[in-house]
């Protein structure tokens, strides 16, 4: 037998056709799975081309034709139906004719000067207007609901035109409650005055977050509701979980943007319900921004006297400092010129009474001369002080337009040649003694009405 060979035994010969049937199953394995893998790719090829054609049979069209335009403008309803009939589609970007003129570079080197144009669609037209008939066609009609060519959704149009049904229609629709527009701004941000309250409430009905923030200034819709003073808005996020702590960009909270926000004498009490509902929902009162300004600095220089009440009952300092090393007096003295019809006097008396710091008797004059035209304020500010160092500049600090509260500056000026009343000196005497507590204590002592208001700083109209 040749050394290279071996004997085929039974054994043997059954090892090799197990070898044989193997090799035959593998061999059905890879042409099954040859099959498989072309069906699967010739599956995900049509499925690519169908997704491809899908995505440019949406692909918004311009339209320039003033006659659509018209129509939408107008809420036509009847002339969109003859535009998109059943079975078009309404998904189109505006191109409106006209517009402010701007320079444009066409070539380097080139500029131009053209109509500035901002593209807008059928859907924004419709519900930034109000024409909800109009809107429920085109959105009938496969308008893309998100779609924004201009930076805003049609939802941001809407909300911030208050026009609520609107915003229902688009929500049911499928629009984004949480879309963020070119500002970065979530349509929850801007809803911004009174009117708008329907549109927030669909918009947390249809997932709407209420702790969402913009982009540039980081502010939650509690921040925007409280800093323009709509406490229907705070009350309804709230409700919803808002946080009531959260600081923006600059370290504002909610009640620090709502202390903060500019109030003519018709909002004060708007913003009044606003503070009260965010303590209660517990606001922290301490709160500083990044220059180190607390909610009762700034009440002070918008001169909101029931709002400066309302902190310091709930335990604001009266004494904090700001980064410019200015407490909450100081805004309120520097803010009395232009506030006179919000009795910046109240603010004055409620910080003296609650311990402030003094204005330093040197700086009396220029006090004098910025707010001689709220003759209370220097009475309450000047009764805080036992004794004071009248001079000749102190007559002409005074502008002569002041010269009609002529009895009043004249008490004043007297005090030159006068010492303080025995009746004042016993005031400041018990008021130090209080120091700080005077608006606790006062009260309680059971003193008739006229000696209590005496010694709580009320105005008499003279300085004695």
């Amino acid at each position: 037998m040749s050394g290279g060979s071996f004997v085929f035994t039974s054994t043997a010969l059954r090892s090799l056709e197990h070898d044989k049937d193997m090799l035959e199953r593998y061999k059905y394995k890879t042409r099954l799975a040859a099959r498989h893998l072309g069906s699967y790719t010739l599956k995900k090829e049509a499925m690519d081309r169908a997704q491809w054609r899908s995505a440019i049979a949406r692909r918004p069209a311009v339209c320039q034709d003033v006659v659509v335009h018209n129509a939408l403008y107008t809420g036509d309803v009847e002339a969109l139906k003859r535009f998109f009939p059943r079975g078009s589609t309404a998904n189109l970007v505006i191109e409106p004719q006209g517009g402010e003129m701007r320079w444009v570079a066409r070539e380097k080197g080139l500029w131009s000067l053209t109509y500035e144009q901002e593209l807008t669609t059928p859907l924004h037209i419709t519900a930034g207007r109000g024409f909800a008939d109009c809107l429920s066609l085109l959105l009938q009609r496969d308008a893309n609901v998100d779609l924004a060519p201009g930076g805003n959704t049609a939802l941001h149009e809407a909300c911030e035109s208050c026009q609520a049904e609107c915003a229902k229609l688009l929500l049911i629709y499928g629009a984004n409650a949480n879309a963020v527009s070119e500002d970065g701004l979530m349509p929850l941000h801007v809803c911004t005055s009174p009117e708008s309250l329907e549109c927030a409430k669909y918009l947390l009905q249809y997932g709407a977050t209420v702790n969402g923030r913009t982009q540039d200034e980081d502010d939650t819709p509690l921040h925007v509701a409280a800093r323009n003073g709509l406490q229907d808005h705070v009350e309804l996020y709230l409700r919803h979980g808002a946080a009531v702590d959260k600081q923006n960009g600059e370290g504002l909270s909610p009640l620090n943007a709502a202390c903060a926000h500019p109030q003519e004498a018709r909002d004060l009490g708007r913003y009044l319900k606003v503070c009260q509902m965010l303590l209660d929902a517990g606001a922290d009162v301490h709160t500083k921004d990044q220059d180190r300004h607390t909610p009762l600095h700034m009440a002070c220089k918008n001169a909101n006297p029931d709002v400066v009440d309302l902190l310091l009952a709930k335990g604001a300092s009266v004494n904090d400092m700001d980064y410019g090393g200015e407490a909450p007096m100081h805004n309120i003295l520097k803010a009395v010129s232009y506030k006179l019809s919000h009795h910046p006097e109240r603010i004055v008396r409620a910080l003296l009474n609650h311990g402030s710091i003094r204005v330093w008797p040197g700086a009396l004059p220029v006090v004098l001369k910025h707010c001689s035209e709220s003759p209370h304020t220097i009475e309450v500010l000047l009764n805080a002080y036992s004794h004071l160092k009248v001079t000749d500049t102190w007559v002409e600090s005074v502008p002569e337009d002041a010269f009609k509260h002529k009895d009043f500056y004249e008490s004043i000026f007297s005090l030159a040649m006068t010492p303080r009343s025995l009746q004042h000196l016993a005031r400041c005497r018990l008021r130090k003694f209080l120091e700080g507590r005077v608006h606790r204590v006062v009260p309680k002592l059971g003193l008739p009405t006229f000696i209590k208001d005496y010694l709580l700083l009320e105005c008499r109209g003279y300085v004695h």
